[in-house]
Order: structure tokens, then sequence, then C-alpha cells
């Protein structure tokens, strides 16, 4: 086949190919916008009860082996803690999605020296040790963390980067094939999508769940205030910073002054929830 045949035919079955894999997503608004106006509408092609039914079983595995290691929920009075703000915040979500009353929610604590919280889709929450000593962390850091993480999880911020790589790879995978690059090629090219696309979008889902975070630990009588002195804490904790094209997280200097603005937006919702 002539080279120029060959790149009109890879064109087209491209487009044929990226053409699918969008018509199988559906455009939805996964939650309201709040006082801090995250309003983007996200395209997903991941049934979210897919995603969730992974989480549950995964997390409940997780926690089986953590028991069984002995690290799961060891210091009785850090387990009060953090279950103590979640029962505070968890209530809150209603304001973003009205069915995440109906979650299963569940937060554990493991003992771990990694700085690390994370929320799963459909509620299943973890937060580390390590986080709670290492930044000898405040109640109102604490909340800070754990609204971040729970608003990933109301954004569905992992279905939307599933089903980036759902349709990613669905175009990848049918140009290396035509163009007969094999595995390298293939490889190579979905490097490119994560430099292109895949890394910006994961600095907009970090900057979306610090905003909603801070309404939600604002509505639960958390001072959104203290958003910004976990990061400060987790900046000098963490030493230099990558590259900001390459990370994956705002920049300390970018993610400051956001949460800066809107922790005093949403200050009211802190004061009243306080009278």
């Amino acid at each position: 086949m002539k080279p120029v045949v060959k790149r009109m035919l890879l064109k087209q079955v491209l487009a044929a190919a990226g053409l699918m894999a969008l018509v199988a997503c559906e455009t939805v608004q996964t939650t309201q916008s709040g006082i801090v106006g995250v309003n983007r509408e996200q395209r997903m092609a991941v049934p979210a009860e897919t995603l969730e039914q992974a989480a549950r079983e995964q997390y409940a595995a997780m926690m089986a082996q953590e028991r069984q290691k002995g690290t799961l929920n060891r210091n009785p009075t850090q387990v009060a803690r953090v279950k103590a703000i979640a029962n505070k915040i968890v209530p809150q979500t209603v304001v973003f999605r009205p069915d995440a009353r109906a979650w299963a929610w569940e937060v554990n604590v493991l003992s771990s020296p990694e700085v690390n919280a994370w929320c799963m889709p459909g509620g299943k929450m973890a937060v580390y040790t390590g986080l709670i000593e290492k930044l000898n962390i405040t109640d109102d850091e604490l909340a800070a963390v754990m609204g971040h993480e729970i608003a990933h999880a109301l954004r569905e911020h992992a279905r939307e980067r599933a089903s980036e790589q759902a349709v990613a790879g669905t175009v990848i995978s049918v140009g290396a094939a035509l163009m007969g690059v094999g595995d390298l090629g293939q490889k190579t090219a979905e490097y490119a999508y994560m430099g292109l696309l895949g890394l910006p979008n994961s600095r907009r889902h970090e900057t979306e769940a610090d905003r909603v975070g801070i309404e939600l630990a604002a509505r639960a009588g958390y001072d959104p205030r203290a958003a910004v002195t976990l990061w400060q804490k987790m900046g000098q904790l963490g030493g230099g910073e990558p590259i900001k094209f390459l990370s994956t997280h705002p920049p300390q200097s970018d993610r400051l002054a956001d949460l800066t603005a809107y922790s005093q937006r949403v200050m009211p919702l802190y004061e009243q929830a306080k009278k």
C-alpha cells in the first residue's frame, strides 16, 4: 500500500474509532456546584456501578489483609478521632450530590509511615497514621484532607480517568496495529497521551477536590483555612517538588493561592456551622 493511501486510511480508521469511543460516553453532571462553583460536566464511558463494585471488593480485601497484619485500627484514640471527623463531613456531601446519603460509607485507620489518605468510589475510606503523626495534624487539617479525598469520590474522578483511558486505549490500539509499530510504538503513544492529556486532567481533578473539600470541611464546622497550613506542612515534608509540567498535583504556590482564595469564600459557611 502506498504511504499516502496508508496515512489517509489510518486517519479515517482512527477517526472512526474515536467516534465510536465517544459515542459510548455519556455526559454527566456528577455534583451540584456548591458555593465553590465546581460545575464542570464530565464524559464517562465506564459505568459507575462497575467501579463501585470493584472498589467494594478491593476495599474488603485490603482491610482483611491489614487486619491479618495487625495494622487495622490499632490505635483506638486515632480511630475515634478520624471517625468523629468523618461523621461530621459525610452528612455535608448531600449538598453536592443527594444520592451520597445512601452510600455505604466506611472509614478505617491503617498503621503505616506513609503520609496518605484516600476515598474510593462509593465512600470507602482509609487514613494512614503517617499522615497524622508526621504532620502533627490538627482536626481542622485532617478535615481538609478527608474532605479533599471525599470530593474525589463525589466528583467520580476515578471513573473519569478510567473513561479517558478507555477511549484513548481504543484509538491508540487501532493506530498502533495499522501502523505496524508493535508494543513499543503503542507504549510510546500511551506515554505521549499521558503527557499531553492525562497529567493536566489530573491537576484539574486535584484543584476540584481542593475546592469541594474545603467547602465540605467548612460546612462540617472545620476551619477551611487549615487547608493552607496543611499544604504548607506537606511542602516542608516533601522537600523539592517535581516539575509542574510532569506533576499530577498543582505546584505548591498555585495550590496555596487557590486554597487561600476559596477558603475565604466559604468562611461564612464555617462561621454559621460554628454557631
